[in-house]
């Protein structure tokens, strides 16, 4: 799996599931959604108050993998250029702290 932490904007569809995604300025179609998991935030990490109550414990982010595809090439691709993958697997994180969506993973 190739890591990544690029933002993205993600259309979320009638579940709420990602339905489409916008990456380096290419569209992708979600086909299907492979598995979804939520992940708290570092807990060992965090800051301890004078009261010995622990910080932001409830920092989480959501994470779908992804089947997505995108349509037919560019009109015109540049000579000599590997042809960008029409298709992939996909892990897209939202981050409930921020608001945030990243692409933050893609399978080969």
């Amino acid at each position: 799996m190739r890591q990544y932490d690029d933002p993205v904007e993600v259309r979320r569809g009638e579940e709420q599931d990602p339905d489409q995604f916008l990456w380096r300025g290419r569209l992708w179609k979600v086909r299907a959604v492979v598995a979804h998991w939520v992940e708290t935030g570092p807990w060992w990490q965090g800051s301890v108050d004078r009261d010995g109550a622990a910080g932001d414990l409830l920092a989480e982010r959501e994470l779908w993998r992804v089947e997505a595809g995108r349509g037919a090439p560019p009109v015109r691709p540049v000579p000599d250029e590997e042809s960008p993958p029409t298709y992939g697997v996909f892990d897209l994180s939202f981050d409930w702290t921020d608001g945030r969506w990243q692409l933050v993973g893609s399978l080969d």
